[in-house]
C-alpha cells in the first residue's frame, strides 16, 4: 500500500445527484473536479427513484415545496436554476418524458438516462469520478496548494490502495440517512461538526407511518387496500392516494404529511374528500332508504374497508337500513368518515424514509453560492442541508439548484 497526493481546483463527496451536477457544471468553468464516491457504483438512489423512472422534477416548483428550518434559504437557488432550466437539458439529450398527476416528471424509459446525462456531462467537462473511495480524513490545509487534504481509501478491500488529494473548493454531497442499503450515512453531519458549523434536529421523511394499538391488526387485514383520501396534519393537509400495509399506512399521501407529523400527533383523514358527506348520507336516506350502509359506501370506497369501518362505528346498526337512521346519526357517521382520527406509534424509519428532515443548519450558509460562512472553500449542497422537498421531483430539484450555484463558485 502506498500513499500519493494529488491536486485538483474541487473535490466532490458523493457522486449521487447534487454531487454530480454540481462536478459537471464546475467542470464546464474550467475548474479540475474529481468526484469522491464511496459505493461500488455511482448514482444509486437516482436509479431506483420513481419506481425506476426517476421523478427528474416538477413542472411547479416553489418555496412552500420545500421543509426546512429557514424557510427562505432554498428561494435564492430555486430561482437562479430553475426546473424549466433542467427540463431544457433533458431535451437536450433526448430523454423521453411523461408528466403524471401534480406535474411530476419522469422518464419514460428509464432512470438511467438521467444517470447517463449526468456522466456525459461531467465527461464533457473532463470531471473525474471515482467510486468504492472511503473518505478517512480531512484537513484544513491552509497552504499555497490548498484550503483541504482529503484521504481516502480506493479500491475493493482487497486491494485498497490509500490517497490523499489537495483541493481549493470541497463539497460535501454526500446524502444523508434515507436508505442506508443505497449509501445513505450521516458523514456529510460529521464534516459539518468538525468545521462548528451547526446542525438541525434530524428525521427520516417522507415515510410510511405504524401502528401499535388496534389500528395495526385494521391495517393489517386492509394490506394492499389503496384510495384516494384527503390527511390533514399540523395545518397542513394533502390530497392523494393511501396505502394500507402490514405495518401501518403507506401511499403518496401519507409520505407527504409524514414530513409534518412528530411522535404524539394524530392525523385526520377524510376518506371521500370530494363529497360532501353529509349531505349525500341524508339525500341517499331519502332516494334509497332501503339501502344498508355499507352497500350505499361500498359505492364509494373499497368493501374490504368499509366491513372495516363498520365494525368501529356502526356494528350494533349493521342490518338497519338507511331509511331507519335519524338524520342525527347519518351526520355523526358522515363526521367519522370525513374525520377519521388515528394516532401513528412512529414512522418506518430511515430504512425506507426517501429523504432526511433537518440536517446542516442552512444559517452557516449563503443561499446564492452554498458556501459555509467563515470557512472559504467549503460547500454543502443537497439532501445534507436542512431542505427537504415533498414528493413529486423537489428533492432532485433541489440537488439540480444547489449544485449549479456551488457550481458557478468552487
Amino acid at each position: 500500500m502506498h500513499e500519493r497526493i494529488e491536486h485538483y481546483d474541487v473535490v466532490i463527496l458523493g457522486a449521487g445527484a447534487a454531487g454530480l451536477f454540481c462536478a459537471a457544471v464546475a467542470g464546464a468553468r474550467g475548474r479540475r473536479v474529481l468526484v469522491l464516491e464511496k459505493a461500488n457504483k455511482v448514482g444509486k438512489k437516482i436509479l431506483m427513484s420513481g419506481g425506476g423512472r426517476c421523478n427528474f422534477t416538477n413542472r411547479v416548483v416553489q418555496p412552500e415545496h420545500f421543509v426546512s428550518g429557514n424557510p427562505h434559504f432554498c428561494k435564492s437557488a430555486l430561482s437562479r436554476y430553475t426546473q424549466w432550466d433542467f427540463i431544457a437539458l433533458v431535451e437536450r439529450y433526448g430523454i423521453d418524458y411523461e408528466e403524471r398527476a401534480h406535474g411530476q416528471l419522469f422518464c419514460q424509459n428509464s432512470a438511467q438516462d438521467i444517470l447517463t446525462m449526468l456522466l456525459q456531462e461531467c465527461d464533457k467537462a473532463g470531471v473525474t469520478v471515482s467510486s468504492r473511495c472511503g473518505v478517512g480524513s480531512i484537513e484544513a490545509a491552509g497552504d499555497s496548494t490548498g484550503r483541504f487534504s482529503v484521504s481516502f481509501d480506493q479500491g475493493p478491500d482487497t486491494e485498497k490502495s490509500n490517497r490523499s488529494v489537495v483541493c481549493q473548493s470541497l463539497v460535501v454531497a454526500t446524502g444523508a440517512l434515507s436508505i442506508p442499503t443505497l449509501g445513505g450515512s450521516g458523514i456529510g453531519y460529521d464534516i459539518a461538526a468538525q468545521f462548528s458549523l451547526p446542525l438541525t434536529e434530524r428525521r427520516a421523511g417522507l415515510v410510511p407511518l405504524m401502528f401499535s394499538d388496534a389500528m395495526k391488526s385494521i391495517c393489517e387485514r386492509l394490506s394492499g387496500v389503496a384510495l384516494e383520501v384527503e390527511v390533514h396534519c399540523n395545518g397542513q393537509s394533502f390530497t392523494e392516494n393511501l396505502l394500507f400495509t402490514h405495518r401501518g399506512v403507506s401511499g403518496p399521501v401519507i409520505l407527504q404529511i409524514s414530513n409534518y407529523w412528530y411522535p404524539g400527533n394524530t392525523v385526520s383523514i377524510n376518506l371521500l374528500p370530494s363529497l360532501d358527506i353529509s349531505q349525500w348520507l341524508l339525500q341517499s336516506k331519502r332516494d334509497q332508504g332501503h339501502s344498508l350502509l355499507r352497500s350505499l359506501l361500498a359505492q364509494k370506497l373499497p368493501k374490504a374497508l368499509v366491513a372495516e369501518l363498520q365494525t368501529l362505528w356502526w356494528s350494533n346498526d349493521a342490518e338497519r337500513k338507511l331509511a331507519d337512521y335519524s338524520d342525527r346519526r347519518l351526520t355523526e357517521l358522515a363526521a367519522l368518515l370525513g374525520s377519521w382520527i388515528l394516532k401513528p406509534s412512529g414512522t418506518e424509519g430511515y430504512r425506507t424514509a426517501e429523504v432526511t428532515l433537518g440536517g446542516v443548519d442552512t444559517v452557516g450558509l449563503s443561499s446564492r453560492t452554498m458556501e459555509a460562512g467563515g470557512h472559504d472553500g467549503l460547500f454543502f449542497i443537497g439532501e445534507v442541508l436542512d431542505v427537504s422537498g415533498h414528493l413529486g421531483g423537489y428533492n432532485f430539484q433541489w440537488a439540480w439548484s444547489s449544485g449549479f450555484c456551488a457550481g458557478q463558485y468552487v
